[in-house]
């Protein structure tokens, strides 16, 4: 089975395609293509929805023509076409979601709306390490930061989540009041490279609460009190030292919450999905603290850390080896701005 997978939730417009062969667990990928919107973005200091809506019109289709011929295959050749129903900005959604119907009838092929989530928590079985079931998953893209214990696709209990800014928040919001560029998180990892992370002592929010939630909105005040303190000409020093600092606080909560959550639930298998999941200081701390205690830690691969289309390609395609009755031909799309990922 081919799938053609469609992502567009917000600032990336990603095409893909996979091929779900039997006796294997995960399907394999033949091709994808991502196009960023990062440049057309960074004049305003973070996505314009409207904007972002227009340039995935401009882009799908030419993304999708290359996939096809790097693939190897025709579109007739596709046996379903996926695409990313929600949550995300509701006019990018509908571009995706639009394209892939308009596909499903011209073609008569059954079309399967994916949770933008499940896409990035299924995503390192795209590895070169892919994980087992069960597992608990990590879940750090944009405004979600979530804990989830996963028995198997579809099978999904939320063991904790923010309940205010998420992780990847915390990094862009503290970049911006650090001065730095859009996207934020990957300025400030960048930037804390050549700082102290205990040169100044910042929250650690619900750090030792006894459950698995997170909170990273006190830690967004705490930087930018720090700012202020420091005033408009705080040093370049000054500056990676509280970029340091901000990373250290938000990694020793994810490291902290993440571990907590394995020993609650008793497994020895975690996946780390999403944006912040590439970040080098939580990949780093995860493994020495797994590599002790004799546990797994899995990621995708570095380039299917964002937003890309083969996550989607690859979730529908795993959904429809256990549910093919998810598959359907009335076309009639809808988009989920806002949707709960156990609900899914």
């Amino acid at each position: 089975m081919l799938v053609l997978g469609i992502e567009s939730s917000c600032d990336e417009t990603g095409v893909a395609v996979v091929r779900a062969e039997a006796g294997r667990v995960a399907p394999r990928l033949l091709a994808h293509a991502l196009h960023s919107q990062i440049d057309m973005h960074q004049a305003y200091g973070g996505v314009v929805p409207e904007l972002a809506s227009r340039d995935h019109i401009r882009r799908v289709l030419p993304l999708t023509r290359q996939v096809l011929a790097e693939a190897g295959c025709r579109l007739d050749d596709i046996d379903t076409i996926a695409y990313t129903r929600g949550p995300g900005l509701a006019g990018a959604l509908l571009v995706g979601a639009g394209l892939a119907c308009a596909l499903g009838m011209a073609l008569d092929r059954p079309v399967v709306g994916v949770h933008h989530l499940e896409g990035h928590l299924l995503s390192p079985f795209l590895s070169a390490d892919p994980p087992e079931f069960p597992f608990v998953a990590l879940l750090v893209s944009g405004g979600h930061t979530q804990l989830m214990r996963v028995d198997d696709v579809g099978c999904y209990t939320l063991l904790g989540e923010t309940i205010d800014d998420a992780a990847g928040e915390a990094f862009d919001k503290s970049a911006k009041l650090l001065g730095l560029g859009y996207p934020g998180g990957p300025a400030l990892a960048r930037l804390a490279e050549h700082g102290h992370p205990e040169a100044f002592a910042l929250p650690r929010p619900l750090l030792h609460s006894g459950n698995l939630d997170f909170s990273f909105a006190g830690l967004k005040t705490a930087v930018w009190t720090q700012v202020r303190k420091l005033g408009p000409s705080m040093s370049d020093p000054d500056r990676a030292n509280l970029a340091a600092s901000t990373q250290a606080a938000i990694v020793d909560v994810l490291v902290h919450k993440s571990l907590a959550a394995l020993q609650q639930t008793g497994l020895r298998r975690l996946v780390v999905a999403g944006g912040v999941g590439a970040n080098r200081r939580l990949r780093e701390r995860l493994n020495a603290q797994a590599q002790r205690r004799g546990w797994r830690v899995h990621y995708p691969e570095l380039h299917l850390c964002t937003d890309n289309g083969a996550m989607i390609a690859l979730a529908a395609a795993m959904r429809l080896q256990r549910e093919p009755e998810r598959a359907r031909r009335d076309y009639a799309f809808d988009v989920a701005p806002r949707w709960d990922l156990a609900s899914a």
